[in-house]
């Protein structure tokens, strides 16, 4: 079950490569892993413990593009077939969810799935281009 757990996670090849894999004591908060490894053990713990409501704080912030890719696919096999709240400043967290809600200065200044808003052409579309600029 960890395993699986770890594998869905995308945390088992590091596991693996730990001085005694699975058995490894990581000390307090994870603090020899890199944040990325941190975010797939959180989620690896997550899916072991199965909840109903899950909530996702800045779940992809401070985290290179590979391991954000990494996380981002852990996260999308963690949220399936659950509710999640999801707060993020990175949109690609929220692209694929069925609601999502803009807010600014405390407000909902939006709300819809991300092709009405970016159809809308509001703040959700101005902070999507920001992003995404190529």
């Amino acid at each position: 079950q960890v395993q699986a757990a770890a594998r869905a996670a995308n945390a088992h090849d590091f596991v693996s490569q730990l001085p005694e894999g699975y058995h490894t004591l990581l000390g307090e908060r994870g603090t020899r892993l890199s944040g990325g490894e941190r975010q797939r053990i959180a989620i690896a713990r997550a899916l072991l413990r199965d909840p109903p409501i899950l909530i996702l704080d800045e779940a992809t912030s401070a985290l290179d593009m590979e391991s954000e890719r990494l996380v981002q696919e852990a996260i999308d096999r963690l949220m399936a077939r659950r509710t999640t709240f999801v707060i993020a400043h990175r949109l690609a967290t929220v692209q694929h969810a069925d609601l999502i809600v803009v807010l600014a200065e405390g407000r909902i200044v939006e709300r819809g799935t991300h092709a009405t808003l970016y159809a809308a052409g509001g703040l959700y579309r101005r902070l999507h281009d920001m992003q995404f600029r190529t």
